[in-house]
């Protein structure tokens, strides 16, 4: 692993208008980001996800992706991940094959188990153990394969079930758009390290709520680990790796800044500085923790929120590209 090149990626949730997020895409891509994810939750505000600690999506994922690729012509889009508890599966490979078409193969394919539990009540939707739900996804990724490559599909599985037809459209991507598995427990990730051409580095989000349990299960010592599980079970194969900078903080107080939010998290100064999901302090310093995080872990693709994108700007337009053994 640790044999791609640097590339960057920006993840939004919300827009007020359509030409605010056809902008929001044009200038991801003129910035030189790879990539525009959003997210996948349908809910709205209320009472379901003040509990959770999470923003609200305001935006589909699928139509605004759409969008998105439209409004571009080099931006990779995508959603970091998409749940596959929430869409029938032959209908949601069918968009995902769709978007793939219509874009001219620049859909990155983020799947993920589910999460967020409050938002699975909300929907009505059962909310089955851990072990369950990556049941579920693993036979989803191999129902994508199939689907997308040739020949009548014919699955039986405790979860997914098609028969008796060949997925169409066909994906511009053969033999499927890149599949990126996201989550942060040893089983999705020995999943993803099986299966994904992208591995998304997450929190382990075992609460099913945002907060500190997630930062203390994603330091520096637990991401090594993670990325063990990935390794094992990658074998011979080398997936890209991919973590969200959700604190991405372009400024020239990193301390007081790591106090305060590290603080709150139950984190040490330097620990959250060093945390593998923060990106706190100057350009150049940013730069070099990219680099030394490359080294020590094999992490080549930073996905970096929206509010962030404009000041981190000069930290892609130096590494982008680069790095590749």
């Amino acid at each position: 692993m640790g044999s791609h090149a640097f590339r960057f990626a920006v993840q939004t949730f919300s827009a007020s208008s359509g030409d605010e997020w056809r902008e929001r895409a044009r200038r991801t891509e003129a910035l030189g980001y790879s990539t525009l994810h959003l997210a996948d939750h349908f809910i709205g505000p209320g009472e379901a996800i003040s509990q959770t600690n999470h923003p609200v999506q305001e935006l589909a994922a699928v139509p605004a992706i759409a969008v998105a690729a439209e409004a571009t012509t080099t931006l990779r889009v995508g959603c970091r991940v998409f749940c596959v508890d929430y869409r029938q599966p032959a209908m949601f490979i069918k968009e995902a094959a769709t978007l793939d078409l219509l874009s001219g193969g620049r859909l990155e394919l983020g799947l993920g188990a589910g999460w967020l539990q409050a938002e699975y009540r909300a929907g009505n939707i059962p909310f089955d153990p851990p072990a369950v739900r990556i049941a579920r996804l693993a036979e989803v990724v191999r129902a994508i394969k199939a689907l997308m490559g040739d020949g009548p599909v014919d699955l039986a599985g405790e979860h997914v079930v098609l028969s008796g037809f060949e997925g169409a459209p066909k994906p511009v991507q053969r033999p499927h758009p890149p599949i990126m598995i996201g989550g942060g427990g040893k089983r999705v990730l020995t999943l993803a390290g099986r299966e994904a051409d992208i591995v998304s580095l997450n929190f382990n989000n075992r609460a099913g709520v945002l907060g500190p349990d997630g930062l203390q299960n994603s330091t520096a010592a637990e991401t090594a680990r993670k990325i063990g599980w990935v390794r094992d079970a990658a074998g011979a194969r080398d997936p890209e790796l991919e973590i969200g900078a959700y604190f991405t903080f372009v400024t020239d107080r990193p301390t007081d800044l790591a106090a305060a939010i590290g603080g709150a998290m139950g984190l040490g100064v330097d620990e959250f500085i060093d945390h593998p999901h923060a990106l706190v302090g100057p350009v150049e310093a940013l730069i070099d923790r990219l680099q030394e995080r490359r080294e020590r872990y094999g992490i080549t693709y930073v996905t970096v929120p929206d509010t962030a994108m404009e000041l981190f700007a000069p930290v892609v337009a130096r590494l982008a590209g680069t790095g590749a053994v």
